[in-house]
């Protein structure tokens, strides 16, 4: 896996902002593996939730094997943290 830099993670978030699930995903998977940011398991559950919901069916999958790896109420702030990021970016 090529190293990501901060400008591509950036990207990312401009991209997600915008409602693009496959930015949403990226930003999951840089999260999850500390690629271009600090390794956060909340954050990455955050964003793969939010694929997840607009129909990226690996996010499921990250997610899924995240939450194994994470306590109860990291998971919850992990799901407050989407419901937010929803309400934040409504349009």
């Amino acid at each position: 896996m090529a190293l990501l830099d901060i400008n591509t993670v950036e990207d990312f978030e401009g991209e997600a902002k915008a409602g693009k699930p496959q930015a949403l995903y990226q930003l999951g998977l840089c999260y999850s593996t500390g690629q271009g940011v600090e390794m956060d398991l909340v954050r990455a559950h955050k964003y793969f939730n939010l694929a997840a919901m607009k129909g990226v069916s690996e996010a499921r999958l990250w997610r899924a094997e995240l939450a194994q790896q994470m306590s109860s109420n990291d998971i919850a702030e992990a799901q407050r943290l989407a419901r937010l990021w929803l309400q934040e970016t409504a349009h």
